[in-house]
């Protein structure tokens, strides 16, 4: 069984090649460019194309049984991800995992959550068998984070008082694995999400006692906080971002006892927490600055 990976180099999908390694599973590496693959195992095939090109694409999926469909947040997000799973269609594969973003159907004025829906919703119109993983915002988002926290003394991210259920990419990527490399997971899908809530407070204060200095909380001034990452994103994704997190706080995103329960199952133990990412980041950082 082959099974090809797209976004294979990114925070989640190297993770994901990793988990299906460590499975024995044989794994097709999609890259935009032949240098890319170098920090991927070494008998992983690596395949270089882009998704927006059809032809590309289906060289990737010539020989192979599965696709891990993951996209990256960009404007042609939604072609990207129907330009693969028409060819997964066509091609008769025997699995699409798709990874897809937590309580997709309540933000549809989200532009890269809104896509995630149209593209679920394409792989239940049709034939292909698939899986899909829903997973929150991810922990390791925050080992951007050095300069403000560090520097600063300030936890930037508008996370709100009552909070998100987030998670560690190391959960999405097992779940990844297990989801295709064993079976009764067809038709599924799977929230993933941290143990427990995690507020801006909350953050702030567990970074203050990691670092040992107050840590504090920015806050949730959206304008602002928009404007800022103007400086490091294009427009566009700091307008998206800007409504992911306006959506967090008008309508939360914190997961049920059930999906913890789920997903604790899934893998065998509880998801990770935050506390634990947190201060495997900090070491990293002590450990890099000597």
């Amino acid at each position: 069984m082959k099974i090809l990976v797209t976004g294979s180099t990114g925070t989640v999908g190297s993770e994901v090649v990793k988990e299906l390694h460590k499975r024995n599973a044989a794994v097709r590496a999609l890259v935009h460019s032949g240098g890319k693959g170098g920090d991927l195992p070494t008998d992983v095939e690596v395949v270089v194309g882009d998704l927006l090109d059809p032809v590309a694409v289906q060289k990737a999926l010539d020989g192979v049984d599965k696709l891990y469909l993951l996209n990256a947040v960009v404007p042609d997000e939604l072609t990207q991800g129907l330009i693969a799973y028409d060819l997964a269609k066509s091609l008769k594969l025997q699995q699409v995992v798709y990874h897809s973003v937590f309580e997709v159907d309540r933000f549809k004025d989200v532009p890269h959550f809104a896509s995630k829906l149209a593209i679920e919703n394409a792989l239940k119109e049709f034939d292909v068998p698939f899986t899909i993983l829903r997973p929150s915002y991810f922990f390791q988002n925050d080992k951007a984070l050095k300069e403000p926290l560090v520097e600063a003394g300030v936890y930037p991210v508008p996370l709100g008082t009552r909070g998100i259920s987030a998670v560690d990419v190391r959960d999405i990527a097992e779940a990844a694995a297990i989801a295709l490399t064993t079976n009764g997971h067809q038709r599924k899908t799977y929230n993933l999400v941290g143990p427990k809530v995690l507020s801006g407070p909350d953050a702030a204060s567990i970074w203050s006692g990691l670092l040992h200095r107050e840590i504090r909380y920015a806050g949730e001034a959206l304008d602002s906080w928009e404007e800022q990452m103007r400086h490091s994103v294009p427009p566009w994704m700091a307008f998206d971002l800007r409504m992911m997190f306006q959506g967090y706080l008008e309508r939360g995103f914190v997961a049920g006892d059930g999906d913890i329960k789920a997903l604790t199952e899934l893998l065998g133990h509880p998801p990770r927490s935050y506390e634990d990412f947190a201060r495997e980041t900090a070491l990293a950082w002590q450990n890099k600055d000597g």
